[in-house]
């Protein structure tokens, strides 16, 4: 965590943020654009986080995605939380279609394969160390009537 966390943890708290996902992932593109891939806005908050490349489940084409990530050993934890909007993020449907996916986690890059937790116990303690990084996470869960997906993502 760094020292700008918790202005990013009041920031991600406040209820109409998800009207604003488009401009802050337009800032981070640019962002990532200028920097030659080596800061985003994660980075800046001082948050852990990987870039997911999947390709798209009808074009075929590879889609990358900036996301807020809990390290979790040798697994990451990833959420399809969209700020506890009501609509499903479309990586979600692509990395379910997907055999695989390949992710950025700092400087590495590796091939990863992606297990969605099913309600239950799994998924409970998955949640409850994502909460411990990021307790937004209870608000987006409050916000929306879905159940917000968990992928562990284990090296291929």
């Amino acid at each position: 965590m760094g020292l700008l966390t918790p202005v990013a943890v009041k920031i991600g708290s406040i209820p109409w943020m998800p009207k604003l996902l488009p401009q802050i992932v337009w800032v981070d593109e640019n962002l990532q654009k200028v920097s030659g891939g080596r800061v985003s806005v994660l980075d800046i908050a001082g948050l852990p986080n990987l870039t997911l490349t999947v390709p798209g489940r009808k074009s075929g084409v590879p889609r990358s995605v900036p996301l807020l990530c809990v390290p979790d050993g040798d697994t990451w934890l990833i959420a399809g939380s969209y700020f506890g909007g009501p609509k499903m993020p479309v990586w979600v449907y692509n990395l379910r279609a997907a055999d695989g996916a390949h992710i950025r986690f700092g400087r590495r890059e590796i091939d990863v394969v992606a297990e969605e937790l099913a309600a239950g116990a799994s998924r409970d303690a998955a949640w409850a160390t994502m909460v411990g990084t990021w307790p937004n996470y209870r608000l987006y869960e409050e916000r929306t009537d879905r159940l917000i997906p968990v992928f562990r993502l284990r090296p291929a």
